[in-house]
């Protein structure tokens, strides 16, 4: 991967102008931002500053004023519509944590693995040392690998002499840790007065049953993906993820070097114990077909973002839509359920009402109550055929019944 530059907390609370907070004007070349951003950062540096609360404010102030000049974007966003054209949110996040006690550190490892995106400054001794030049270079010759073991917040520092040619075609620098040791891979820019400002870091990352870090120069722009970008908006909204994903695709501050001696560093950035390491240097000119690759795939994330920007807005606009179109689902659900239960109330009241009027006419009332009327009496209380013909049987009944008895008289 490429180097992440150097610095990129959160936004300060209170929030001055960029250019006023680093001593320089608008006008300013990237080297003179730079160099501003160098002494300031030493000069309140939290390890420097230990019982200064304002110190480590001015610190994260410095810090945030320079991940907006540095990158030209941001810069060009800030010099055109102030803070406002920023993404507060999508800002790196980093804390210094070089000077923190055990029960700290050891929160701060947990959060780590647990994969919070927390990133740690560089100690200012380190980087103090460096700026003054006291530091013990030690030569990398490209093609080689060298071993070793940094205390914690130390660095061991190597130097890497390029050509021509191999500054053309590109080189590659990476190291790698088989005990899984958490470091950071440094590279180091000569500064005016015979020392080094640093310039880019990456941190260590787990691959496999290894950690490693890796930094390459080619000779076309390369990028770097950084995960923290827009992680505390992701956070708050999981769709942000998809659609943010490729924003962490960032230019590298420095693509390409020069003929010359380079000076990297491996910084032991791990809480609790020493870091062991393997560093080697390598010409990209074997790896010409994959750095061809990489050219090609990164134009196509780089168009692929600019779309999915666009697709965004349309994304969001049908979301919204979509969402109105599922309350007039629920509502219209709602209304039919009323309607269809009132309607079986209106049902219900005309079954009832039916069930009553057949009970009374088979002589059940609605009080439970029951009284069977016999049929004779009904019989003898309706008028008609039926009447005179049960008078006809009772008279042939009675007829019979007097015979029976003249005759029994007669015996």
């Amino acid at each position: 991967m490429a180097g992440t530059k150097m610095e990129g907390p959160s936004a300060p609370a209170l929030r001055r102008d960029p250019y006023e907070v680093l001593c320089v004007t608008r006008d300013s070349s990237d080297q003179e931002i730079k160099t501003a951003y160098r002494k300031l950062a030493l000069k309140y540096h939290p390890d420097k500053n230990a019982s200064n609360p304002e110190a480590s404010e001015h610190f994260k102030e410095v810090a945030y004023s320079y991940s907006i000049l540095s990158d030209p974007e941001k810069r060009r966003q800030y010099d055109s519509a102030g803070f406002e054209a920023l993404e507060a949110d999508g800002m790196d996040m980093e804390i210094d944590l070089s000077n923190l006690g055990t029960v700290n550190t050891m929160f701060a490892a947990l959060f780590s693995k647990l994969g919070v995106p927390i990133k740690t400054t560089i100690s200012a001794n380190v980087l103090e040392e460096a700026l003054n030049g006291t530091v013990t270079v030690r030569p990398l010759p490209i093609g080689t690998s060298v071993s070793g073991k940094v205390e914690k917040q130390c660095a061991h520092f190597f130097g890497v002499t390029i050509s021509e040619e191999q500054a053309e075609c590109g080189i590659v620098v990476r190291v790698t840790s088989a005990a899984q040791s958490k470091f950071k891979l440094l590279y180091f820019e000569q500064d005016a007065n015979g020392g080094y400002g640093l310039a880019l870091q990456e941190d260590s990352e787990k691959t496999g049953k290894a950690t490693s870090a890796g930094m390459y120069f080619l000779h076309f722009q390369v990028y770097r993906m950084d995960t923290t970008v827009n992680a505390l908006a992701m956070a708050k909204d999981p769709e942000a993820a998809f659609f943010k994903r490729l924003e962490g695709l960032q230019p590298c501050e420095v693509s390409e070097l020069k003929a010359g001696t380079h000076i990297f560093a491996v910084y032991g950035d791990n809480f609790f114990k020493p870091a062991t390491y393997t560093i080697e240097a390598l010409c990209a000119k074997t790896y010409e077909d994959t750095t061809q690759k990489l050219k090609d795939i990164e134009a196509q994330i780089l168009r692929k973002r600019n779309e999915l920007r666009q697709f965004e807005t349309e994304y969001r606009k049908a979301l919204a839509r979509f969402q109105e179109v599922t309350n007039r689902y629920s509502q219209e659900k709602q209304a039919v359920d009323e309607l269809l239960k009132q309607r079986d109330t209106i049902h219900s009241s005309f079954s009832v009402a039916r069930s009553l009027v057949s009970a009374s006419s088979s002589g059940y009332f609605s009080n439970g109550s029951s009284s069977k009327v016999p049929s004779e009496d009904f019989k003898a209380d309706s008028p008609g055929e039926d009447s005179s013909s049960d008078a006809k049987d009772k008279s042939a009944k009675k007829k019979w019944f007097n015979l029976n008895l003249k005759g029994s008289d007669k015996k």
